[in-house]
């Protein structure tokens, strides 16, 4: 049975007026996403354009097959690696299974590959069990439809996790993204903050043990693999370059959060995001402006007692999740600022207060979630002080 045969048997039951009526939006989104809707516009409407947020949606969720290729295979790599250079022979658990047929050899792309969906996959499927559990509940007692929102959403906040955070946790962190970061502000269009920022801040600041540390970005038990950052944190550029090259971290091939390690990969997504024009060139463009602004006046200023001032731009671009955050959280046309200068400003700012963060504050040396919030709470601020300049231009233009 083909997926739209499948979709055509269960139409009567999910329709309206239907047995199982409630999931009606869900499963007009799923039908949606898979096929051209038959629904139109009729009548006056404001909308000028021809795309719609089920579009848009499609399009983000396309962009990041990139980052999730390269979560699957570098989450498999680096698990293998380890797993080499510890000299165990085999992982411990139900992953053991699958991966009897596959091996763990670090240079067999297939075994790489399987390695890493076997961690990808049960965190993603919690992701879409839970949020969806959530939005559906608030669609059925607002009486409105589920629409793709929350399928970009799940990717990204799957993307920006380590590879072994325990599922009850990744549980906690969506519900918290879903419920308390988009839906008590009426949904998706309303918020304010982006969803999958804010469940990976509960998840920082509630569990900082699952999320931090050098523990928990390598899915092998009792292996420390530092991040890029940390290792700079504590012997700057020297350190980093001890242990990878420029090039392993623009291609991905270093410890991280599963979708955020590959530069390469968000520069593809970027494009196609350009191309369509789903994401804004003013946004992306003014993060690595202020990014390269800031950190460039830190390596002039210098300092002997934190080597991480004497981190150039052109490292910091590849480090982190600065990438992934400046092509697929800063560009959120919800939580980010709308005018054309504001986004100069808005991006501006995030990439400024990522090199702030990351050089200045000790404690912390990844900036760009806590950038992206902070700057999203300022976004709205950002278009009212552009929108009022302009009024006062043209009222001085024309007397």
């Amino acid at each position: 049975m083909s997926a739209r045969d499948f979709l055509d048997s269960i139409e009567p039951h999910f329709t309206k007026g239907g047995k199982l009526e409630k999931y009606y939006g869900l499963y007009e989104m799923v039908d949606t996403f898979m096929y051209t809707p038959s629904d139109v516009t009729r009548g006056k409407t404001h909308v000028r354009d021809g795309n719609d947020l089920k579009r848009t949606m499609t399009f983000v969720v396309i962009a990041t097959a990139f980052c999730i290729l390269m979560a699957w295979y570098n989450t498999g790599y680096q698990a293998n690696q380890a797993m080499q250079t510890m000299g165990v022979s085999a992982i411990e658990g139900w992953r053991r299974i699958p991966m009897v047929l596959f091996g763990y050899n670090p240079y067999n792309p297939l075994s790489c590959l399987v390695h890493g969906m076997l961690y990808f996959f049960p965190i993603y499927i919690t992701t879409l069990a839970v949020g969806g559990f959530w939005e559906v509940l608030f669609a059925t007692v607002r009486k409105h439809e589920v629409n793709e929102g929350f399928l970009v959403s799940s990717m990204l906040y799957t993307l920006i996790l380590p590879p072994d955070m325990p599922l009850w946790q990744v549980a906690l962190g969506i519900s918290f993204g879903i419920v308390l970061g988009k839906e008590v502000f009426g949904g998706t269009g309303k918020n304010f903050l982006n969803p999958a920022l804010t469940g990976r801040a509960f998840l920082f600041f509630a569990y900082p043990a699952s999320i931090s540390g050098d523990a928990v970005w390598v899915a092998v038990d009792g292996y420390s693999g530092a991040t890029a950052l940390s290792l700079a944190s504590m012997g700057g550029l020297e350190a980093i370059k001890g242990s990878f090259s420029w090039i392993q971290a623009f291609l991905g091939f270093i410890p991280g959060s599963m979708g955020e390690t590959s530069t390469l990969a968000c520069m593809l997504g970027a494009a196609f995001l350009l191309y369509t024009r789903v994401a804004s060139y003013r946004v992306m463009a003014g993060v690595f402006l202020g990014m390269v602004a800031m950190s460039t006046l830190l390596n002039v200023i210098g300092s002997t007692t934190n080597p991480m001032f004497a981190i150039p731009w052109y490292w910091h671009m590849v480090l982190g999740g600065f990438a992934f955050g400046t092509v697929f959280m800063a560009t959120d046309p919800v939580s980010a600022a709308v005018t054309d200068t504001g986004r100069w400003i808005y991006g501006a700012l995030i990439g400024v207060m990522i090199i702030i963060i990351r050089v200045i504050n000790p404690a912390f040396p990844e900036g760009v979630m806590l950038a992206i919030l902070f700057s999203n709470m300022f976004a709205p601020l950002i278009d009212y002080f552009v929108v009022q300049a302009n009024i006062r231009r043209r009222i001085k233009r024309h007397g």
